[in-house]
């Protein structure tokens, strides 16, 4: 049987990684379909507009395209399932952290996300597709596993061994690194994005799912993408986004100390994205709450971006000739402004897909964009992405942070050719600026390098790359945190980061611990376990013997709930109110030998609540043994425990609950991940203060 599900975990890994891949390639044609109609069909009116002015209608169905495509999607993440907005990274590296967040891992949770990108990026939004990749691979990896839709009301009768959250939160480390994957074309990227940003626990075989999956997601995408392109079985489109070939590329130590240096402004700029996004989102929090104003405000970005667009076209005429274009045929070219046998390359940076614009600034031959065209496009498209990232709409912040730091990282590649009186590698800086840029926000950089040599295919530039992103980190550290850590304290998750805080010495369990605290007796009456489970919200109940609820002992000065004897779970009470587990009950003892683990977790995740369970007023007076269905070894902490020894324990065994005991095994309290991650600490003139903050999951 352990065998068999050594195997089962290696298919599911399998299935997982083709999903993915497999939804990966839908975003992907779809978003290239949506947006080749619409460049095409502005063009074909810009080109029909000879004298210019009638260029106001080609401005329009710009407008409209954006606004209609950017409306179903505000719409369907308004109305349908709001968890669905933005990357969805910061969830997912709550669930992975350990933190039950609702709905994040729901089939219409993964189809308003799909349709959602698809019509944000087509609707011409500063968002990526990559994000939400990672989000929609976690999905899939979550209803995979557990073998059944509760949405949907499906059931395979497949995978049951694995509806736990441990076991839940294991496939959906695999999803998530499925879908870096798929994202960027690199599988190794994958498994330390989720070891860097998410996952509590790891162990050897777990890691090897992990690759494996991804490696799954990158080669089905592969062949999908192979299929799109017209080129059946050519496994050369290894992600959904290309940063191109980087093969010529050399580079100096003069380079380098370029690179901290810009590794420096990288981290500022990343500093303020972050400052000002905290900014926006708290206004969010507090004026956008109704459906209709967040539609309303997602509407207005609409409107604003092909307003920003059509503004830079006009004021920087940056016409090229058109024979110059060699880099990419498949390029939509429009004039506007210019002659004829000229194309625009500022509007280049709009008429492409995202990813796409990102290669060209990348690749693209000196003297291809002025430099007023690139200090424009990147100011505004930085407080122009700063202001989509958090509305109701799935949205990633890679593609952003890559055009906002490539565009600005070949300004800089410019100025040092003309300080050097030779043209430099443009390509070098690009990528310099663009990794810069997106380590400032994100603040990732182990599996950001290595994410960037897989997608760049070039290991020698992982040097530069490597000292960009850690100087953009030493600097918006500096600061504050990076943007996911920023949106997970502002939504009041109990997260837990990967060291304890520089709390003194003497804040032991005690101090931190929830008191009084609610307990079982081992043989409760019915009526008491209902009424405390429609009274209290908690998950695990401690179960003591010796304790009498009229009697309150005082023990050291503190009070004390009887003597520990084990842990049990709010979903096993209610499973045994529905299954009629009473001691009064004929035959209960057989019923009991009979029931097997895989009974309580039948429901998993959505079990039924209490106010749902039918008690009688007869049964009401009855009696549970909880000793048979308990956890007898559950962890327990002394009261005298520091904090980091308890902080240890919970981050790293993924535990949501730590009974408190004092020297006489006595229950006087409980530490939750809730009283672990409630307390701030902060430096001022040599002092630690301490306070503490608004958890509200």
């Amino acid at each position: 049987k352990l065998y068999w599900q050594g195997v089962q975990r290696w298919i599911i890994c399998f299935i997982i990684g083709v999903l993915t891949g497999l939804t990966a390639g839908l975003i992907d044609f779809c978003v290239e379909s949506v947006s080749r109609v619409k460049f095409l069909s502005i063009k074909k009116l810009v080109d029909q507009c000879e004298a210019g002015s009638c260029l106001w209608k080609p401005q329009i169905v710009w407008f409209c395209f954006n606004i209609v495509l950017v409306l179903v999607a505000s719409l369907l993440t308004a109305l349908v399932e709001p968890v669905a907005a933005g990357s969805g990274i910061p969830q997912i590296k709550c669930y992975l952290n350990g933190v039950i967040v609702p709905r994040v891992v729901r089939i219409k949770t993964l189809i308003t996300k799909v349709v959602g990108v698809i019509c944000a990026v087509g609707g011409g939004l500063a968002v990526g597709k990559e994000g939400p990749m990672i989000h929609s691979g976690s999905v899939i990896a979550a209803g995979v596993s557990q073998g059944r839709s509760t949405s949907l009301g499906i059931d395979f009768k497949i995978f049951r061994n694995f509806r736990s959250d441990t076991e839940k939160r294991d496939f959906v480390s695999a999803g998530a690194a499925a879908g870096v994957s798929a994202a960027f074309g690199a599988p190794v990227g994958g498994v330390l994005f989720s070891l860097e940003e998410g996952a509590s626990f790891w162990n050897q075989s777990l890691v090897w799912r992990i690759f494996f999956s991804s490696m799954i997601s990158t080669m089905t995408l592969n062949i999908v993408q192979g299929f799109i392109k017209g080129h059946p079985w050519d496994l050369s489109y290894a992600g959904l986004i290309d940063f191109g070939t980087f093969d010529a590329v050399n580079y100096k130590m003069g380079d380098l100390l370029i690179a901290i240096c810009m590794g420096a402004f990288g981290g500022l700029l990343g500093a303020l994205f972050n400052h000002i996004n905290y900014k926006l989102t708290v206004f969010r929090m507090k004026y956008v709450q109704t459906n209709w104003q967040k539609v309303l405000e997602a509407v207005m970005v609409a409107a604003y971006t092909p307003c920003f667009a059509y503004l830079l076209i006009f004021f920087s005429n940056d016409c090229r000739d058109i024979t110059e274009n060699k880099q990419d045929n498949n390029s939509v070219l429009v004039k506007f402004f210019c002659q004829e046998g000229e194309y625009s390359s500022s509007a280049k940076l709009f008429f492409d897909t995202p990813e796409a614009t990102v290669k060209h600034l990348f690749h693209n031959d000196p003297g291809t964009y002025q430099i007023s065209t690139l200090c424009i496009f990147a100011s505004g498209y930085f407080f122009l992405a700063c202001w989509t990232y958090g509305i109701s709409v799935p949205s990633g912040l890679f593609i952003p942070s890559l055009l906002v730091g490539a565009a600005w990282g070949r300004i800089v590649g410019i100025l040092v050719s003309l300080v050097d009186g030779d043209w430099v590698e443009l390509s070098f800086y690009s990528l310099v600026g663009a990794s810069a840029m997106l380590g400032g926000i994100v603040r990732m950089t182990i599996s950001l390098t290595v994410i960037i040599m897989e997608a760049t295919s070039n290991v020698p530039l992982g040097l530069p790359v490597m000292i960009s992103l850690i100087v953009a980190k030493w600097v918006g550290d500096q600061f504050n945190e990076g943007i996911y850590d920023l949106h997970i304290h502002l939504q009041g998750v109990p997260i837990l980061g990967w060291e304890p805080l520089p709390m003194p010495t003497n804040i032991s369990a005690k101090s931190v611990m929830s008191h009084p605290v609610t307990v079982f007796r081992m043989r409760e009456s019915v009526d008491r376990i209902v009424r405390v489970l429609k009274e209290e919200p908690h998950n695990g109940f401690p179960v003591v013997e010796d304790y009498d609820l009229d009697n309150p002992v005082i023990t050291d000065g503190c009070e004390t709930f009887g003597t520990f004897r084990g842990l049990i779970l709010r979903s096993q009470l209610v499973t045994m109110l529905q299954k009629k587990l009473f001691l009064e009950n004929p035959g209960v003892n057989e019923i009991i030998s009979r029931l097997k683990v895989a009974e309580f977790n039948e429901a998993y995740p959505r079990y039924i609540p209490i106010q749902k369970v039918s008690i009688t007023p007869v049964e009401a007076q009855f009696t549970v043994d909880l000793a048979p269905f308990m956890n007898q070894s559950h962890y327990v902490v002394l009261e005298s425990a520091s904090y980091a020894s308890i902080f240890r324990k919970f981050r790293s065994l993924g535990l949501r609950h730590m009974v408190v005991i004092n020297f006489k095994n006595q229950v006087i309290g409980i530490v939750t991940r809730k009283d672990l991650a409630r307390y701030m600490v902060t430096f001022k003139n040599g002092e630690i203060n301490i306070r503490e903050k608004t958890i509200i999951m």
